[in-house]
Order: structure tokens, then C-alpha cells, then sequence
């Protein structure tokens, strides 16, 4: 129970005063009806309302003071709600001489409670009686919600006694900390003094660490539910991890267990050092500010910063663009490594509270803990460190300050013996961070233990993410300490920079850990097999190092390959082994999902880049542990299957024809498996049907996919169907797939596209394949429209019905297209700039057209169309999506069915294709088209993802 947290700023609040005594003054004495009064109220505080409001976001904008924001609105609030109180209890119940039952307190509680209020915050009141509720008290709180209601304000209320109070904080923990915020507004102050004596007497003494407790499992509960993660690219503000809410629960803690009431007095408490508070108070500030931004920028409460808030937030707040980071990515930076600080802050507190409340265990219990200790406890083969409560500590608080090196050794032994880092140890390593200095980074001793720690098989990625928190990584490595915090604006990518890089070595480690045997088989087989295996740990940790940077963040990254290499004590082979891997990490991603696999000259060219099995291996590993690192949802059995056949073919061309599984047995394997799924079939009924089939249906498509495909296809066959669709919802993907059964036909792609456009349904991915008997099943997977699977399926039965009527010629897809509402300029929260390149060296009989742009509904359909319209011929597409931007492959040939080489054609080609992305471009871009490779492209399409990048 107190005033707000932070001190409340000077405020004056002598405009809104006067506006809302001016309003009273004019309300008629005799005035009795409710609805008549509120008739008079409303409309003058709304006005009042939105002109503070006006006011707070001025003094926002010019002030920079997140704080002083917030407490302005709530003073504001304040006034309002006294004028209402005064309004109602002058004008409808008079109380003249009220008796000891019309006493009446009214506090704010909650958010509100603490004196700052965003502009979209709830409104938590508590009206506060001495005894059970009177006629004239509930006529007085019901009239005074009215207007509030009225108001459209978020009005969260209660209307309790004293013991009522009591009683509800000793039962429900949510109550007890609404009411540890309590505020007195006005009223009767000795029945809320009462309130505040026996709360603090009868709920809160001797409490503390049920309290404590608690708290710290709701804040996991809310954190699981809103991103367990703090780098999340798109953060809730007020309930993600590193947020507010994370502040509150700090300050409520220590409140409770230390019966404070500001801020300041955790430093006279011994919770907080000064330096400490002052970080606790500018984090507060900072989320308080970017809170208050939102709400006034999307007029509502807002509390998700997502990609289409957070441009506008960081012009709000006067971001630039600096090196090579956007406006947007400096400021998300900066939100993140508060994130962090709140972090740090989060664990002094839990250290605190832990080192309070831990039980004393009984005398017999606690030699016994001593005998085994001596017993069992490991060598640390350091002296400056020791086990305290079954974790890691220093013996004193000048270890790092004799030896800088013991902050290295301090994680390297941690991860040596599978030992949690004692809190008190991880605030001295930051506090400490200044010592490590250019002789510690190139120490030898240093290098050897931090090798040693990433490369470790106890599977280092906790320990790396502590050490990463508390600043020693970044300090230690200042390539790494550079992206730190580093979000990337694009709907790709999940996390930040480093927690991505820290996260793909965890799945590395699973892979080596045989944690992954049944989701990447090959890998398992194989990782066990390389050579290289401190190099394959070292790229892995270095792979994404140059992000942010104007040059290519794979040859940058190469270069600091280079130079850290023979620091953290790699020989020359290993050095260039990382170097490579770095350079080329999204190479094979690339060619697996962009490029026709069974084509002989792209595996030719993917192998001449390779060279050796060794590289094709490491290559495979850690395609695999950066696409699973992005996040959720990112790796798919598709891309399995597409890595797992660019590996077989690419291994049979490097060892001279040889491979672990020759393709044709590769085939024959695949069909086997799926011949022992389909036990209602004959054998002469499954040998008809695989012969349908070309060889790299068999080696592209994964084996859920194919049994599907299988009983899809003799369905429509057994009914006499020669167009078939078939349509399932992937929820964990938040996808909807759409398999297409037809005779082939010149103008099938454009016909399933435009479908999907007219439907408003956007293409992420599809797979298309002709079998031997002239017919096409193709697989297109939309984005989802709908939460609810109900509504889902009927937008996919939609687009289902319009494709097979199209196919069977009794509608005109592009009379459906022409039909449908036109484009109204979409917002551009992304600027991704399109590209063509027009390729006639990687395909021996087509010429490859390689599109990429900002993805949209309706986008593959146009692009199908110009190509159409310009008499080329699809011989193979290949359709991906990396968030926002759209990579679409054609393989193409002219109606002779030769490549197209003369550059008035490729001319031509290139008009049509900048065309489709013309209303996608910035108004001042339209009109400026490209003439070559890579015109048009701007910084922030530099920065997008690659194909398969992570």
C-alpha cells in the first residue's frame, strides 16, 4: 500500500482543475435524474479527457519522459474521477451530515495504484466501506461507474469493507497485490489508514515467502504463455519476458518482503546498489515510454510491438539509420538490451530472496550435506572458486580482479561439471566486465577455455546464453558483442541475432547428442563422421557474426572467421574450414529450395562449389541447426527432404559416382516404406501406381506427403474423377494445404494461383510435379486466414470448387480475378525492393528466372500471368517464402522450347516481371524499373533473408 514506485513528476494539473470546476459550477443544484446528469458530464469530460490526453502525447514527443507521461494522464484521471465523485454526491445523493455508514473511501488500486497510467490503461478502483454496503453507498458507486462507462474507460472496480479486504487478500493472491498498490484518492483517509495498518499486519507480516513464491510461478506461467523467450522480434511490453510486468513483480517482492514503499529505499534496504536502482528506474522509464507511444499511436491499448508498430515507434522517438543498421533496428537494439538489463535486475532480486527464505535444514541434515560434499564435491582446478548451495561461486570478491581470466574460466567450469552459476557470482562478472581488456581476449588460457566451452559435448548452449547475459561473451568476443541484442526487421527471422546464433548451437549439440535421431536421420548418420568438428561448432557460432553490417553479412563474416580463428587457437585448416562454411552457410538452402534438383547442372554447380565430402557434411549440419534455430514452424519435412536429396546427389558426384545409397535404391527404399502403408492395395495396383512417378517425386516429397498424394490419387481415380482437389489445415505451421489432381494443361500454374488470389489466399510454398501419364498433383500451401479450423476449410473448399470448375473450362479464372475488390495501396511495413536475375548458366536446357520481391496475395498469379503472356513455357517452379519476401524460381523456355539468350527478350522479360511489383513500391520508386541484376535493390532489401536464411 503506497505511493506510486517511481517518484511522481511535477505536474500541473491547474487546466484540467479549473476546466472541471467550471463544469460543476454550471450543473443545476436540483438536478436528481442520473441519466440527465450524465447527459451534463460526458460530453464535457470526454472533451476534457481528450484534450489532456493531446497534452500528455505533446509533452511525450518533446520530453522524452515515459514517466512523466504516464503520471500526467493519471493525475488527470484523478481529477476526473473526483470531479464525478463531486458531481454525484452534490447533485443526486446528498449526504450533508452523513452518518458513520455513508462513509466512503475511494483508492486506486492495481497499475492505477502505482500513479501512472498509459493511455489505454484500465482504470482498478476500490471503493472502500467501514461496514456492509448501504442503500446510499451503492447508489453513489453505481452512479459514478455509469459515467465512467459512458466514458468508454476500462473499468475494473470492487466495492468491499475493510474486513472484506482482508479477507479476499488472504485467499487470492491477485486481490493481495492489487490491494499492496493501493492509493487513496479522497474520501474518508482514516478507513483507508485502517485498511493499510491491518493489511500490513494481519495479510502481509510473515508472509513473504509464500508471497515471494507465489509470484516468481506466475511471472513463468505469463512468460511461457507471451514468449519464454526475451529476444522475441515482435515483444509484448507489458507481459513478455524483460518487460513491465517483470519491473512490477521485482518491486512487489521487494516491497512485501522488505515493507518499503519507494524504489529508492531498496538501496537503504541492501537489495539494490545505487547504480543498480538507476538501471531499474531507466528501464521502467524506457518500456514506460515506448508503452505510452503505442497506445497514442494505435489509439488503443496496444501492447504487442509488432513489425508494423515498430517503424512508426522509432521515428516517434527519433531513431536514424546508422552503419549498417535501419532506424527500426537501432531502436529495437536498444529495446532488447533493456530486456537484458531487466534481466539482470530480475536475478539479483530472485539471488535475494532466495538466500532469505531458503530453509534451514536441521542440524543432522546439514552435516550430513558437509560429509557428502567432501566427499563428492568435483575438483574445480581453480582455486578462486568453491560450490555454495550446490552452485558455482567465487571464494572472494576479487577473483576476477587477480585473475581477469576466471571470468572465461568461471563458465568454462560451470560447464565442466554441469554446475548452475551462483547468482551473487554472475552480478560480480558484470560488474567486472570493464577487466576484461585486449590482453584477456588474446590470452591464450582464455582462448583455450572458451574452445573448450564451445565445443563442449555437455551441450553448452545454457551456458552461453548466461554468459552472453551477464556481458562477459560480448565483452570477450566484440564481433559477437556487436549483434548483440540485434533484431533483424523482417517476418523471418524470431529472435534476436545472438539468441538465434546461441540457439543453433543448441541444436547442433542435439544432433551430435543423438537427442535428434528420428527428425534428422542423416544427420545423426553422418555428424558422428566429420573430421572437422571444433571447426563445425566455431562456424556454427560465427555464422550470422556480421549481421548489421553494409557489406554481404556472409563474406564479412568470413573475414572475422579468419581473424578469430587462429585466436581462439584453430590451426590454419580448421581456420579456413570455418571461413568457408561462413562464406557459403546458406548455400545449400538456397539450392535445395530454389533450384530443380533433378536437373544434372545444378548438382554439378553445387558440387564445384563444395569440393570435398567433408564440407558437403558440415554444410548439411548446419543447414540444418539454422533453419530449426529461426524459430518455430521454420523447418518443415519438405525442406528434409529437399536437403536430404541435394546431399545423396551431391555425395554421388563428389565420390566419383559412389554414394552411401546409390539414387535407384534410394527410390526403391522410399517405395518400400510407402508400399508397407498401403496394406489394402495389391501389388500389381501399387507397382502401377509408382511407375506414374518420376524418380524425383520419389526423393522430393516427403514420406506423410506421398502417402496422402497415394490414397488421394486412387480415390479420384476409383471415382472416375479426372480433376481432384483435396484440402487439411496445419495448425502448428498456421498453414492450409491444397493438393490439385488434373490433366496437365500449358496454363495450369496461372489457373491454381489465380484461384488462390481471387480468394485472397496467399502462396507460401508449392510443390509441382508431372507424373508419366500426363496428369499434374500439385501442392499449394496458403498462409491461414482464420483462427478457427471451421472456417479455414470452407475458405479452402472455396478455392478448391473455383480451381476444379476452372479446370474443367466452366469459368475463366481471370473473369474470378477481375471480379474481386481492387487493390486499395496495402501498408508497406515492409520495404523489400524486387529483384530479377535471368540465369542461363545453371540449367543445361532452361533459363532460370529468379524473382524475388514482397510477398502478397495474388502475387504468384500475376507473375505466372505476365510469363504466360509472354509466351514462355513453365517447365519447373519452385515457391518459397522467408516472412515477408516472396522468392519465386521459373524454369523457362521459349515456345520452340529453347533458352532465352537475346537481350532485347530478357528486356522484355524484365519490364513484365517489375511491373507486377510496381504498386508494391514506395510512391516516389514507382515508375523505375530495373535494367540488370540487382537494380532497384535498396539497403533494406540488402538486409531481407536469402533463401533459406537464418
Amino acid at each position: 500500500m503506497s505511493e506510486p514506485v517511481i517518484s511522481e513528476p511535477a505536474i500541473d494539473p491547474s487546466d484540467t482543475d479549473a476546466a472541471l470546476r467550471a463544469l460543476l459550477a454550471g450543473i443545476d443544484q436540483s438536478l436528481s435524474d442520473p441519466t440527465r446528469l450524465r447527459e451534463r458530464l460526458v460530453p464535457e469530460l470526454r472533451r476534457i479527457i481528450e484534450a489532456g490526453r493531446a497534452e500528455a502525447e505533446r509533452r511525450l514527443l518533446a520530453e522524452r519522459d515515459g514517466h512523466a507521461c504516464a503520471g500526467l494522464i493519471c493525475a488527470q484521471m484523478d481529477a476526473v474521477i473526483r470531479a464525478i465523485y463531486d458531481a454525484v454526491v452534490k447533485r443526486l445523493y446528498r449526504a450533508d451530515n452523513p452518518t458513520a455508514a455513508e462513509q466512503i473511501a475511494v483508492v486506486a488500486t492495481g497499475g492505477y495504484g502505482r500513479g501512472l497510467l498509459a493511455p489505454g490503461s484500465d482504470i482498478d478502483l476500490l471503493f472502500l466501506l467501514p461496514y456492509k454496503q448501504t442503500a446510499w453507498s451503492e447508489s453513489v458507486v453505481e452512479a459514478m461507474l455509469y459515467v465512467l462507462w459512458d466514458l468508454k474507460l476500462k473499468v475494473g472496480h470492487a466495492t468491499r469493507s475493510v474486513a472484506d479486504c482482508l479477507r479476499e487478500g488472504r485467499g487470492d493472491m491477485t486481490i493481495r497485490t492489487a490491494l499492496l498498490e493501493s492509493r487513496f484518492l479522497f474520501g474518508d483517509r482514516a478507513l483507508f489508514n485502517e485498511l493499510e495498518t491491518r493489511f500490513d499486519r494481519d495479510v502481509v507480516q510473515g508472509t513473504a515467502a509464500e508471497f515471494v513464491e507465489a509470484k516468481l510461478k506466475e511471472r513463468d506461467a505469463r512468460v511461457q504463455k507471451s514468449g519464454a523467450s526475451r529476444y522475441l522480434v515482435e515483444p509484448n511490453v507489458k507481459d513478455g519476458k524483460g518487460g513491465l510486468r517483470d519491473l512490477n513483480t521485482l518491486f512487489w517482492i521487494a516491497k512485501y518482503t522488505f515493507r518499503v514503499k519507494e524504489a529508492e529505499d531498496l538501496v537503504e534496504a541492501g537489495l539494490f546498489t545505487p547504480d543498480e536502482l538507476r538501471l531499474f528506474q531507466r528501464c521502467d522509464e524506457f518500456l514506460w515510454r515506448v508503452r505510452c507511444h503505442m497506445h497514442f499511436v494505435t489509439g488503443r491499448a496496444e501492447e504487442r510491438l509488432s513489425f508494423g508498430l515498430q517503424p512508426r515507434i522509432a521515428e516517434r522517438l527519433d531513431y536514424g539509420a546508422r552503419g549498417g543498421l535501419a532506424a527500426v533496428e537501432r531502436f529495437m537494439k536498444s529495446y532488447f538490451l533493456i530486456a537484458k538489463d531487466v534481466g539482470d535486475l530480475t536475478a539479483i532480486v530472485c539471488a535475494e530472496m532466495e538466500a532469505r527464505h531458503a530453509k534451514r535444514p536441521p542440524v543432522l541434515d546439514r552435516w550430513l550435506r558437509r560429509f557428502k560434499q567432501h566427499f563428492r564435491a568435483p575438483d574445480l582446478e581453480a582455486d578462486d572458486f568453491r560450490i555454495h548451495t550446490g552452485r558455482l561461486n567465487v571464494r572472494h570478491d576479487g577473483a576476477f580482479e587477480r585473475d581477469p581470466v576466471n571470468l572465461i574460466r568461471l563458465f568454462w567450469l560451470s560447464d565442466r561439471h554441469d554446475l548452475p552459476i551462483h547468482p551473487d557470482a554472475s552480478r560480480l562478472a558484470t560488474r567486472s566486465l570493464a577487466l576484461i581488456g585486449p590482453m584477456v581476449r588474446v590470452d591464450p588460457e582464455a582462448n583455450r577455455l572458451f574452445l573448450e566451452l564451445l565445443t563442449s559435448q555437455n551441450a553448452p548452449e545454457t551456458v552461453l546464453r548466461h554468459m552472453n547475459e551477464t556481458g562477459v561473451l560480448g565483452r570477450f568476443v566484440p564481433d559477437f558483442g556487436r549483434i548483440v541484442a540485434m533484431m533483424q526487421f523482417n517476418m523471418y527471422h524470431h529472435f534476436t541475432v545472438d539468441e538465434h546464433l546461441i540457439r543453433s548451437l543448441g541444436v547442433l549439440a542435439k544432433i551430435e547428442a543423438g537427442e535428434l535421431e528420428d527428425e534428422h536421420p542423416l544427420a545423426h548418420r553422418i555428424v558422428g563422421t566429420i573430421q572437422n568438428r571444433r571447426a563445425l561448432y566455431v562456424a556454427m557460432f560465427l555464422h550470422d557474426i556480421a549481421k548489421g553490417r553494409k557489406e554481404d553479412h556472409s563474406i564479412a563474416g568470413a573475414a572475422v572467421a579468419r581473424k578469430l580463428g587462429p585466436r581462439f587457437g584453430l590451426d590454419a585448416a580448421e581456420t579456413s574450414t570455418v571461413a568457408w562454411l561462413v562464406e557459403h552457410h546458406l548455400l545449400m538452402s538456397m539450392t535445395a529450395q530454389s533450384r530443380d534438383l533433378s536437373d544434372p547442372k545444378t548438382i554439378e554447380t553445387f558440387a564445384g562449389v563444395v569440393q570435398s565430402l567433408e564440407r558437403l557434411k558440415l554444410l548439411l549440419v548446419i543447414t540444418i541447426a539454422d533453419i530449426k534455430a529461426v524459430g518455430p514452424g521454420t523447418w518443415t519435412a519438405w525442406k528434409a527432404t529437399l536437403l536430404r536429396t541435394l546431399y545423396y546427389e551431391t555425395e554421388m558426384v563428389l565420390s566419383g559416382g559412389r554414394s552411401e545409397i546409390p539414387r535407384t535404391d534410394r527410390v526403391r527404399l522410399i517405395q518400400m516404406r510407402l508400399r508397407e502403408q498401403l496394406t489394402d492395395w495389391t501389388a500389381e495396383d501399387f507397382d502401377a501406381y509408382a511407375a506414374r512417378h518420376y524418380p524425383h517425386y520419389w526423393l522430393k516429397v516427403d514420406a506423410g506427403r506421398q502417402l496422402k498424394n497415394a490414397r488421394f490419387i486412387r480415390a479420384a481415380v476409383e471415382a472416375g474423377h479426372t480433376v481432384a482437389t483435396t484440402f487439411e489445415t496445419d495448425l502448428s505451421r498456421g498453414v492450409t494445404e491444397l493438393c490439385v489432381y488434373s490433366p496437365d494443361h500449358p496454363r495450369l500454374l496461372a489457373i491454381l494461383t489465380g484461384a488462390c488470389a481471387a480468394s485472397g489466399g496467399n502462396i507460401v510454398d508449392a510443390q509441382i510435379f508431372t507424373t508419366a501419364d500426363g496428369f499434374v498433383l500439385d501442392t499449394i500451401t496458403l498462409s491461414r486466414a482464420f483462427e478457427r479450423d471451421e472456417d479455414e476449410l470452407r475458405r479452402a473448399g472455396r478455392i478448391a470448387t473455383a480451381i476444379e470448375r476452372a479446370l474443367k473450362g466452366e469459368i475463366r479464372i481471370a473473369d474470378l480475378v477481375a471480379d474481386k475488390h481492387p487493390v486499395k495501396d496495402r501498408p508497406r511495413t515492409f520495404q523489400v525492393a524486387p529483384d530479377l536475375s535471368i540465369d542461363n548458366a545453371l540449367s543445361a536446357r532452361e533459363t532460370v528466372l529468379e524473382i524475388s520481391g514482397l510477398d502478397r496475395p495474388g502475387l504468384l498469379f500475376d507473375l505466372t500471368s505476365a510469363l504466360g503472356r509472354l509466351n514462355l513455357n513453365i517447365t519447373s517452379a519452385h515457391v518459397a517464402t522467408f516472412g515477408e519476401r516472396a522468392v519465386d524460381v521459373f524454369y523457362v523456355t521459349d515456345l520452340t522450347g529453347t533458352k532465352v539468350t537475346q537481350p532485347d527478350r530478357q528486356a522484355t522479360i524484365r519490364r513484365a516481371v517489375m511491373a507486377v511489383f510496381e504498386a508494391d513500391l514506395p510512391r516516389g520508386d514507382r515508375g523505375r524499373r530495373g535494367t540488370g541484376k540487382g537494380a532497384l535493390k535498396d539497403e533494406q532489401s540488402q538486409r531481407a533473408p536469402a533463401a533459406g536464411e537464418a
